[in-house]
């Protein structure tokens, strides 16, 4: 099982996560969503991304991004445009232009929302399932895609905290995707990321 750490907003934070003993395979800013407290302007992203990222991959969160947003981060260093709220168009214009692997986001409340990802399977790298809260973590059903078998690699977001059963996701996702479960009064907690990122390779070396 691997893991996302989303929702990344400062350098020191940003560090430490690159320079982990188990540093998580995927790390995530949110780059064009004001909305969430998590938001990273584009000045602060660049300085940001600066930052050596050594054993992990870097993710660019986009909800319904525009011309606008893509041209201005296209030559920042991101390994994937994790997209919400595109049509399978979108995606598919979005890939051959900017030449970039993809986690769409299906966002979920139940089973028709589910299956959406059908559409979108020959374009993601990744599909990712994630609640219907945004800036706001709440859960879904995770029952919902328990006995789910699609064809690539399955992430799973949505309220997930340190002290749930990792044991739980491994069975359902091969990336969990956290992000305000290692926040402390909002803001990112080195020992709360400490304590998930041993959790997660415990929870492996069990396998």
């Amino acid at each position: 099982m691997k893991s996302k750490i989303c929702g990344i907003s400062d350098s020191k934070t940003l560090k430490y996560l690159t320079k982990h003993h188990n540093s998580p395979q995927y790390i995530g800013f949110i780059v064009n969503y004001p909305k969430s407290k998590r938001f990273v302007d584009h000045n602060q992203l660049k300085e940001l991304l600066k930052i050596d990222k050594k054993n992990s991959k870097y993710v660019a969160v986009l909800v319904q991004p525009d011309e606008n947003i893509l041209e201005e981060i296209k030559d920042l260093p991101f390994d994937y445009y994790q997209i919400y709220d595109c049509s399978p168009a979108e995606v598919k214009s979005i890939i051959e232009k900017y030449n970039i692997k993809i986690i769409v986001a299906i966002t979920v409340k139940n089973q028709n929302d589910v299956v959406r990802y059908m559409e979108y399977n020959e374009l993601a790298n990744i599909v990712l399932f994630d609640s219907k809260g945004y800036e706001n973590s709440i859960p879904f059903d995770h029952q919902l895609i328990e006995n789910l078998k699609i064809n690539k690699e399955l992430m799973l977001a949505g309220n997930i905290q340190i002290e749930d059963n990792l044991e739980n996701y491994k069975k359902i996702a091969d990336i969990i995707d956290i992000s305000g479960g290692l926040e402390t009064s909002g803001l990112k907690d080195i020992s709360k990321i400490n304590i998930f990122l041993d959790k997660v390779k415990k929870v492996n070396d069990e396998a």
